[in-house]
């Protein structure tokens, strides 16, 4: 299909809560999901969500192999998440730096729970469920975020932690 333009923080569609998707195995839906596939691939990315290339839907794509953005992070299956719903597992959370395609070049420490179930419907309308945990945790709190109209930003706890990755980098203790 093709690779999209990535919209950036700012863009009124990335502040919108996106709207569920009611149709299934369609050439509109499977078009929109083959793109996102191509966006995420072209800029290396571990995830992207419909609102990201300016589709105000609920559906989010993830997959971690080999990703030269992360190269300490874990696999993770590739996925297609519809409707997706998230059940927190305990209280934990974890801290890590997280960057987006639609903040390029900046990365932020955002608290995240470690551990979730997440819920949702595959192309063809299936429902599934996973129990995970980690990166692969992070990565579907992060694109869900997305369907409701949040960025990372909003989620940082502590702003001296946010700012351009060559700043970040060249400045560490």
């Amino acid at each position: 299909m093709a690779v999209k333009t990535v919209l950036r923080m700012g863009h009124p569609v990335l502040k919108k809560i996106a709207e569920p998707v009611t149709e299934f195995n369609t050439s509109e839906l499977n078009g929109l999901i083959q793109d996102m596939f191509d966006t995420m691939a072209a800029m290396d990315g571990a995830g992207l969500a419909a609102p990201q290339i300016g589709v105000s839907r609920r559906v989010v794509i993830f997959s971690v192999v080999d990703n030269p953005r992360y190269p300490d992070a874990e696999a993770v299956p590739e996925t297609i998440l519809i409707n997706p719903q998230i059940e927190y597992v305990g209280d934990e959370k974890q801290t890590d730096w997280e960057g987006c395609l639609s903040i390029p070049g900046m990365r932020g420490l955002v608290p995240r729970y470690k551990e979730i179930i997440y819920r949702g419907q595959d192309q063809k309308g299936d429902f599934f469920e996973r129990h995970v945990e980690g990166f692969h945790a992070r990565v579907v709190q992060h694109e869900v975020d997305h369907l409701d109209g949040l960025l990372y930003p909003q989620r940082i706890e502590d702003m001296q932690y946010f700012g351009f990755v060559d700043e970040l980098n060249g400045h560490e203790n």
